[in-house]
């Protein structure tokens, strides 16, 4: 039996950008960044040089997002079709694995920077000029997508289905929400909250983070079988 929907709906886009957007990895280099700034500069310039950063971290996961968007939209539809189930597939096994990481973290396979990628971060970081922080937000988004980019990815195949200039505005809204957290955390240390406060924040609520990211993976992951194979059908 067949159920036919409309989807993406607003929701769907909402609570996974949402999900996303607690992304230890993303947070856990703004916080590093943070630290820097606070130490090094001024609180205008703390404010300035940690916009310029989400600012390019947005426009970077935008820009690979629509362009995601539009190969999906213009290949055939057998193709998408069994790209639908191949990325379902991996995306129920990355909830698997990030749900993994709430009782065993660290241990096995993780969804994380890889380390190599995660030292050169930090090292960027400490070069706090406008250009670095540029090629900062590029880099960091650039190097989470592939990682931790799962939602997105689910998110990109179900507006493919019909893309058009609604889809556009719920790709805009989608990294809206993706930035969001780090535009707050951003300003309650530039209104005075303790950096030191935010890292124990992160160290003692990331498991949650990733068991959250996990149950929703696992649900975008079926949702995009079920859509491939027929049983959902977007109209």
């Amino acid at each position: 039996m067949t159920v036919s929907e409309y989807l993406p709906t607003i929701g769907t886009v909402v609570i996974t950008a949402l999900i996303d957007s607690i992304n230890p990895c993303a947070i856990g280099v703004l916080i590093l960044l943070i630290s820097i700034l606070v130490v090094y500069q001024s609180k205008s310039d703390l404010l300035k040089y940690g916009l310029i950063y989400i600012f390019f971290v947005f426009i970077t996961y935008f820009l690979a997002g629509l362009g995601i968007l539009y190969f999906l939209a213009v290949i055939p539809l057998w193709v998408s079709e069994y790209i639908s189930i191949f990325v379902g597939v991996l995306v129920v096994i990355g909830g698997l694995i990030e749900i993994k990481d709430f009782f065993w973290y660290g241990r096995g396979i993780t969804l994380s920077i890889p380390a190599d990628k995660a030292k050169k971060i930090q090292t960027m970081a400490k070069k706090i000029t406008l250009p670095a922080m540029i090629i900062l937000g590029v880099f960091v988004a650039a190097v989470e997508l592939p990682c931790t980019g799962g939602p997105y990815l689910a998110i990109l195949l179900f507006l493919s289905q019909n893309f058009n200039f609604n889809a556009l505005l719920l790709l805009i809204f989608y990294n809206i929400i993706f930035v969001m957290p780090l535009v707050v955390i951003l300003f309650m240390v530039y209104f005075g909250m303790k950096v030191q406060h935010l890292k124990r924040w992160k160290q003692n609520n990331r498991t949650y983070m990733r068991f959250a990211t996990g149950i929703i993976l696992i649900f975008l992951g079926w949702l995009l079988i079920l859509i491939a194979n027929g049983t959902i059908n977007i109209n």
